[in-house]
């Protein structure tokens, strides 16, 4: 599908051609004759060696700055009109009470906070950047993270009051920029072989860091404290209220690398399982964080041959599980001329099964049906079997198409199926261009046999992902599943996922009108009821909010934000989760006092006090 590009946001441009910089040896000697100046003033020897030191790095920092201006230009990726609610919006401030809900808020839902995560680029937009070297671009999650929040609290009386708030995560290289009031970190995820290597290397010279830490994807909490993260970085702690930024969450200071946008707590004991991988050996390391988050207990280096991507780890009582769909990094490649992402389809996706706090000799390894699996639903033992449910796709929509290709018909031809709207009608599309269709699949992996069986659990008439459950059957056997259900056609139109529904899966029961239809190894798809938003609105960061005291599975509701389009506005919606009451209309919906772009993922965390 071509379309001519439109940007629809003010063109932000920082480079030489706005402020042209020159640097010449004697700038060099100028700067270090300062520096030694700077040090005279210090008496004593070793502080005078220290201070130095500090002086040079300063200058040589100023030149190597002076040497990207010089020679890179930031650019602003284009932006479609039907991608307007991508965009970023600026922080609101201090909490804003919001007084219109329609319908009511059930007395019994808990009191809490309702926080999502999501990109929102500083400087208006992503950026791309142009040199001597080539070009190179920035992935369409790229960003800096930025806290949505809408506070459920009651007054004395126990009426429902809310109030909203937003703000950027301060991670170090968000502060970097912020500083310097321009874009400094040169895009790296993907581009012409030389331009990335260096601005890799240019990037590790002046901020120590090869990228920009993210934080942008996910909210969790372990120990009482609450952390946002994306899996390019540590974690960062923040407050829940205030929306700050703390320090770097690195258990014990014993884990080194990067973590997983989606741990797991073990069912149990508490204890949080995370991943964490790297394009240098070792390429993937499992950890076991202590219930309290103090400690870093167990620490396995999986010894792969290859780094992979692992967006989430699942758990069960006893195991540790993660899928290698083979959507592989290497920095070799970059310097062989390729790119840092690839999807190695022609190689074996495996599950591998790990037990708690084993080592790499007592993992099993389970080779399953080529795909592609960033989230997974849940994970848990049955019997013999370890159960694995996640949303699979035939190609991976991170990074999406290959250098060079029009990145907006790709993902246009890719996301091309079925439309979904209130009046539940789809329009046919082909299934050769939907290659990132993503269905729920289940995997049953036997123990002992080493037998895998696996079947698509829905259909392929919508699209779905993001899912969600109720959270305290994480790594246990579960009845229902809920996810975001894609609009095909918008999100077709747009190049970009737009998720215009709500899908509630009922894994014990199959779908009666398909109970004469069979899948590939025997086993019918499962029913599912859907919640529909209206024409034009669409959803993100959907999570479950279970009843205070009930042991009933599906008891809560689902909680989104979500945005109208045709009137650019955002609101959160209140669904009822309940068997039979997931299809009516939602019984609360919260207006927002600014637009929330469209972001990642969604957590309810429950007042303690």
């Amino acid at each position: 599908m071509a379309t001519t590009a439109t940007c629809v946001l003010p063109s932000v441009r920082c480079s030489a051609s706005n402020h042209p910089v020159s640097f010449k040896v004697s700038d060099l000697n100028t700067a270090i004759s300062n520096a030694v100046k700077l040090t005279k003033r210090k008496q004593e020897k070793s502080n005078l060696a220290t201070e130095a030191n500090k002086a040079i790095q300063r200058a040589s920092l100023a030149i190597l700055n002076s040497l990207v201006d010089s020679i890179f230009q930031f650019t602003d990726q284009p932006m479609h009109p039907s991608q307007k609610n991508f965009a970023p919006v600026e922080e609101i401030g201090e909490l804003v009470k919001v007084d219109d809900c329609q319908g009511e808020v059930p007395k019994d839902f808990p009191e809490g906070i309702y926080i999502r995560n999501g990109p929102n680029p500083l400087f208006g937009g992503l950026k791309n950047a142009e040199s001597i070297f080539g070009k190179t671009d920035s992935l369409w999650v790229e960003g800096e993270g930025m806290l949505h929040a809408l506070h459920f609290t009651k007054d004395s009386e126990g009426n429902w009051r809310f109030y909203y708030k937003n703000r950027h995560v301060e991670t170090e290289t968000y502060k970097i920029e912020s500083v310097m009031k321009k874009p400094a970190f040169l895009p790296v995820a993907e581009g012409d072989a030389k331009a990335l290597f260096a601005g890799l290397i240019l990037n590790k010279l002046r901020f120590g860091q090869d990228n920009k830490i993210l934080s942008n994807t996910s909210v969790f909490e372990h120990g009482g404290k609450h952390y946002s993260v994306a899996e390019n970085f540590l974690p960062q702690e923040i407050d829940l209220i205030s929306l700050e930024t703390y320090d770097n969450w690195n258990p014990s200071g014993s884990w080194s690398r990067a973590f997983t946008s989606h741990p797991k707590k073990a069912p149990g004991t508490g204890e949080l399982v995370t991943v964490g991988f790297e394009p240098i050996k070792p390429y993937c390391v499992v950890g076991v964080i202590s219930a309290d988050g103090k400690e870093l207990i167990h620490k396995l280096d999986l010894q792969l041959d290859h780094c992979s991507v692992f967006h989430e780890v699942g758990v069960t009582q006893k195991y540790n599980i993660l899928i290698d769909s083979m959507l592989t990094l290497s920095t070799e490649r970059v310097l062989k001329g390729g790119q840092l992402f690839k999807y190695e389809k022609e190689k074996d996706a495996k599950i591998a099964v790990i037990p708690r706090y084993g080592d790499a000799d007592s993992a099993k390894w389970f080779r399953i049906e080529p795909c592609v699996t960033y989230h997974l639903m849940n994970t848990f033992e049955d019997g013999n079997e370890v159960v694995v449910r996640g949303c699979r796709a035939n190609e991976p929509i991170l990074p999406g198409p290959d250098w060079g290709e029009d990145k907006f018909d790709w993902f246009s031809r890719g996301l091309t199926f079925n439309s979904v709207n209130s009046n539940n009608e789809s329009a046919p599309g082909s299934k050769e261009e939907g290659m990132l269709f993503a269905t729920v699949r289940e995997w049953r992996l036997n123990l002992e046999t080493l037998e895998v069986k696996e079947r698509d659990v829905t259909q392929t008439e919508y699209s779905m992902d993001f899912p969600m459950i109720n959270t305290d059957f994480i790594g246990l056997k579960n009845q229902y599943g809920y996810a975001q259900v894609l609009d095909s056609l918008a999100s077709s139109n747009a190049g970009k996922t737009k998720f215009g529904g709500l899908a509630k899966l009922y894994f014990e029961e199959e779908e009666a009108e398909e109970a004469g239809e069979q899948s590939r190894n025997g086993e019918g798809n499962v029913k599912i009821e859907y919640h529909w938003l209206p024409k034009n609105n669409f959803c993100t960061g959907s999570a479950f909010v279970s009843k205070p005291g009930s042991v009933k599975e599906d008891d809560g509701w689902i909680v989104t934000f979500v945005h109208d389009e045709d009137n650019d506005t955002s609101y959160v919606l209140v669904v009822d989760a309940n068997k039979k009451r997931f299809a009516d209309e939602p019984v609360a919906k919260i207006s927002l006092p600014q637009r929330v772009p469209y972001g990642h993922h969604g957590s309810f965390f429950t007042s303690t006090t």
